[in-house]
């Protein structure tokens, strides 16, 4: 979302980004306080499981323990994987998110909006969905299970979305059965709501394939180059209508790249005929976008 701004701006993109952490991470708390706690909810992940210890401290141990200090032990050896393994600068605005959230959600003023369980499942998750994918769109996370999801994927190969799936389904059982069905069927209507505004608003890992037929393959190829740092495969053939030699150009790029790209092609060529198509499964040689 923020890529050209970073490229073309890159000193004033890092007091921008810290501008972002700092927001989102208030925004994630603020819903936490205002919205998750007060329904009773239970978010994906380490705030959720948090949340989760936070209040079996409170109605059977009858020990009230800070937020902060079950979502930040819980994230010290994570944080450690992802700074040795991830990106140190990543990792350092994900510890910033961490502290601060942590901290928000307990000296922040809880306000009752509604008591609807319904509104706030679907608001809540929402607003979830926004401060984790402004994070995400400017290379920080809110920790936790996405510092391990990312060194699965890329120091091991492993896709680890049904291994934290596990951990939620075993999260919202233990609720459950402590706290009432009610509030654990109602933490599946937010986690949803929330992974799909994360899945429409950040598009780092959705990849899609370029095919463009064009006379001025060879300039269009150094753009994609340029810009996205995917190579091309050039395919010469006859259309089929003037029956003259064309050349037909294959690309595969991260969806994110693709507003700034289309533009540059149509200054080249603005009789390049584009067809974008979305890439469910890649297996092969692919550059992604460093997390530093």
């Amino acid at each position: 979302m923020f890529r050209s701004l970073e490229s073309k701006h890159p000193k004033f993109y890092q007091f921008f980004r810290l501008f972002i952490v700092i927001f989102a991470s208030i925004l994630y708390a603020w819903n936490l306080r205002c919205f998750t706690k007060n329904a009773g909810l239970f978010p994906s992940g380490f705030s959720g499981a948090s949340l989760l210890l936070q209040n079996i401290g409170t109605e059977f141990l009858h020990v009230s323990i800070p937020f902060a200090v079950f979502n930040i032990g819980l994230n010290l050896f994570p944080t450690y994987i992802a700074y040795k393994y991830i990106g140190k600068r990543f990792t350092i605005y994900s510890i910033i998110v961490i502290l601060l959230s942590s901290i928000f959600v307990d000296v922040l003023p809880g306000y009752v909006f509604t008591n609807d369980i319904m509104l706030i499942s679907l608001f809540g998750g929402l607003i979830n969905g926004i401060a984790i994918s402004l994070c995400l769109n400017v290379g920080t996370s809110t920790g936790g299970t996405d510092f391990i999801s990312i060194y699965l994927a890329h120091q091991k190969g492993i896709d680890a979305w049904n291994y934290i799936l596990m951990g939620n389904v075993v999260m919202l059982v233990i609720a459950g059965a402590l706290f009432g069905w009610s509030s654990a069927l109602y933490s599946i209507i937010y986690q949803f709501c929330s992974t799909q505004v994360i899945q429409l608003m950040y598009k780092r890992y959705k990849k899609e394939t370029l095919f463009i037929i064009s006379d001025k393959s060879n300039e269009i190829y150094h753009a994609i180059r340029d810009l996205t740092n995917h190579d091309a495969t050039l395919f010469k053939g006859t259309g089929c209508y003037e029956k003259k030699e064309k050349t037909l150009i294959y690309s595969v790029i991260n969806s994110d790249a693709k507003r700034e790209l289309v533009p540059i092609i149509r200054q080249i060529d603005e009789h390049a005929f584009i067809n974008i198509v979305k890439t469910e499964e890649l297996d092969g040689r692919f550059h992604d976008i460093p997390h530093d």
